[in-house]
């Protein structure tokens, strides 16, 4: 008898490798597709920041604020960032261990709308200042998320949404 240990074909490396990883509950997303988006964001402000007054800058800024609106009015699933993380990124890492509600980081999709809207009527009406401030804005926001893991908009967003909700007492029981 030997005391080789043969090689478990279902082993937990294997089933992980081998499975479709889905949210524990639906309509939950994986923590690290927002900072990919917010990655990419940041790269497509910078180029909007430092070709402000080109057509390269207004190009940029027009698409970032499509990304922003469809992510914000459509959902994350239409945001064309978090499709790329979907389809090309995340299969190539290791299963998600974390995820979350999509509710905060589409309200910082709308925030990021909102700034890309000021730096579009900005750059259209020929206030430049304003554009580089809201485009600055946006670029800080996306790059807080992209560099630290902290969404600025999802802060906002939890913040408000504690000031909204009802609180229940515990005397009321």
């Amino acid at each position: 008898m030997s005391n080789l240990i043969e090689p478990n074909p279902t082993s937990t490396a294997d089933r992980l490798t081998s499975e479709v990883q889905k949210p524990p509950s639906a309509g939950l997303i994986d923590v690290r597709g927002p900072r990919f988006g917010a990655a990419l964001t940041t790269l497509v402000l910078a180029i909007a920041l430092v070709g402000v007054g080109t057509t390269i800058g207004a190009v940029a800024i027009g698409f970032q604020t499509a990304v922003f609106a469809l992510g914000a009015i459509v959902g994350l699933q239409a945001q064309p960032y978090g499709v790329i993380f979907r389809r090309v990124v995340r299969p190539r890492l290791q299963p998600p261990t974390q995820w979350e509600d999509p509710s905060p980081p589409r309200f910082a999709q709308a925030v990021g709308l909102g700034f890309a809207l000021v730096a579009d009527l900005g750059l259209l009406v020929g206030v430049t200042p304003v554009a580089v401030i809201a485009i600055a804005a946006a670029l800080a926001a996306a790059f807080l998320n992209a560099a630290f893991a902290f969404c600025l908009g999802c802060e906002v967003f939890l913040i408000a949404k504690r000031f909204t909700t009802p609180r229940t007492s515990a005397l009321n029981l």
